[in-house]
């Protein structure tokens, strides 16, 4: 197999990567060595936001950097919000404050970051008395002031799937489970790459003219093994979440606590009904970067008890740690802590011809794709061309052309879909709307028998239509990918996971044989 460009890393970056590069006309080959968004993107804190946090240090620090990335963060929160508004949502947080003077200060701040998001805003900031404070988050340390802003909260592992998808359906190869473990040369540039493939245990040769490393923490990995003698460029951040049983946000509006006693910042966020606390900011090798560790628990915990002193002790019904992949060049250093690093990206291109696309954050995949396409562009000796008006227009699965148009086309579907679902269950439409957008149908067409509808559980209404769906369509290979990804359960509570994993893996053994003895059970792209 031959293509224009291989993209190593299915994460955010690398599926927008093959995304773009597909509408432009390139072939394309996306491997990945373990499940979609199986890492860092789908352990993000949920949020499509610009980071008030960069915005305040770009004017305490003068740091023209901060403030670049929050004005570009800003832009691409309202073209997801556009883009696919079944994942993606405005939220409203509340900045608080014990005094007229401090919430003066956060309201002007907060001003800023209304007009930086330009035509693409999504709301201006309010200012809120105690009252209307206490009213929004009832359980709330009594006595704060506060500001109300917008951002935006999405499912980030079924948007990394989605785009994949939109990538495949442009004609994408994809590859999962599938490890690149040697780089192939022609002289002295790369051409290619060994693939192995975990499920087989089979190698395989892949020609490519470019080859483009998007593996996010895993990304000095590629790096060494096209040139050993490198070093590493990237410090990893772990940051840890926890899920609490309460919904400590009944109104639906979240709370950015504003200082901690490190200088970090934490979000308190509405989830499934329950609660997301996050995230901790701490050094690691990246081998415990999905560990949670007992002190950054206990850190959470405590600014919980501190904001919320009425509520009692917090119950935890899951918890997930991510790595962040930060750049530490231009006099940033890991001795002073990853909090204040700026989450801009870097484009390397070393002299084998391996591109790297490193750092950044996934409301900036985008532009990072943009970029590592300008640097594929260089090595393929000239512009690429513009996506035809007919690949331009395709929208990401799931959605219309337009954000109008998938919100009209829901409300359709919505009304069509209640007198269809076993009992009329509202929570079940909501959640495959919520995850499936306009694709629905497809879902429902899996189920094998109308029992195939009644949602598995009460916290998260998994069907076995949908874990058929999930195996046929969406490369899901393993009971972790349909409980932790395809359906966010896992992430929510894990102890409900693991009762329904019996039946979600019985249900998966049943599709793997299926398509083993399928005739086109070897095609990647399902």
């Amino acid at each position: 197999m031959s293509v224009d460009l291989l993209v190593i890393g299915a994460g955010a970056t690398g599926a927008t990567i093959a995304l773009e590069a597909a509408r432009r006309g390139l072939s394309v080959a996306l491997v990945e060595a373990g499940d979609i968004a199986g890492g860092t993107s789908s352990r993000s804190t949920k949020l499509l936001h610009g980071g008030v946090r960069y915005l305040e240090l770009a004017f305490r620090r003068l740091d023209w950097r901060q403030l670049q990335l929050v004005r570009e963060a800003l832009s691409e929160r309202g073209h997801w919000l556009e883009a696919v508004p079944f994942l993606a949502r405005r939220l409203e947080l509340l900045l608080p404050s014990e005094g007229l003077l401090q919430q003066a200060y956060y309201g002007l701040g907060l001003a800023v970051y209304d007009l930086l998001a330009g035509r693409r805003g999504i709301g201006s900031s309010r200012w809120l008395c105690r009252e209307a404070v206490q009213e929004l988050l009832p359980e709330l340390k009594a006595g704060q002031l506060g500001v109300a802003y917008g951002d935006g909260q999405f499912d980030d592992a079924r948007l990394n799937l989605l785009i994949v998808r939109t990538a495949a359906r442009l004609g994408a190869e994809v590859f999962t489970r599938t490890e690149v473990v040697e780089l192939l040369r022609q002289g002295d540039r790369l051409s290619g790459a060994v693939l192995h493939d975990q499920a087989t245990g089979q190698r395989r040769r892949l020609e490519a003219r470019v080859v483009l490393n998007a593996t996010g923490i895993g990304a000095d990995r590629i790096r060494q093994l096209a040139q050993p003698d490198l070093p590493p460029t990237l410090q990893v951040s772990r940051g840890v979440h926890l899920v609490l049983a309460a919904d400590l946000c009944p109104g639906g509006t979240g709370l950015l606590i504003p200082s901690t006693d490190d200088g970090r910042v934490l979000f308190v966020l509405p989830f499934h009904g329950r609660t997301l606390v996050g995230t901790t900011d701490t050094p690691c090798a990246s081998s415990e970067s999905e560990r949670p560790s007992e002190v950054e628990e206990a850190y959470l915990l405590d600014y919980v008890r501190r904001w919320f002193p009425g509520h009692g002790e917090p119950v935890v019904s899951s918890r997930w740690a991510g790595g962040r992949p930060l750049l530490l060049g231009n006099g940033d250093s890991a001795s002073a802590g990853t909090a204040t690093v700026v989450r801009e990206h870097q484009v390397e291109t070393l002299p084998c011809g391996l591109i790297s696309v490193m750092g950044g954050k996934w409301t900036t995949c985008r532009p990072m794709a943009f970029d590592g396409l300008q640097a594929v562009a260089q090595l393929l000796g000239g512009p690429l061309p513009a996506p035809s008006a007919e690949a331009a227009a395709v929208p990401i699965h799931g959605a219309a052309d337009t954000g109008a148009a998938t919100i009209a086309g829901l409300d359709r579907l919505r009304l069509e879909l209640s007198q269809r679902l076993p009992g009329g269950d509202l929570a079940l439409l909501e959640h495959l709307l919520a995850c499936h957008g306009l694709e629905v149908e497809a879902v429902l067409a899996c189920a094998a028998s109308p029992a195939e509808l009644e949602p598995l559980s009460a916290v998260i209404p998994l069907t076995a239509a949908e874990v058929r769906h999930g195996v046929r369509h969406e490369w899901a290979r393993s009971a972790d990918d349909l409980l932790a990804r395809r359906c966010r359960l896992a992430f929510v509570d894990s102890a409900e996971a693991e009762r329904v994993r019996p039946v979600v893996q019985a249900l998966l053994d049943q599709e793997l044989a299926s398509l083993e003895s399928s005739p086109t059970s070897h095609q990647k792209n399902p």
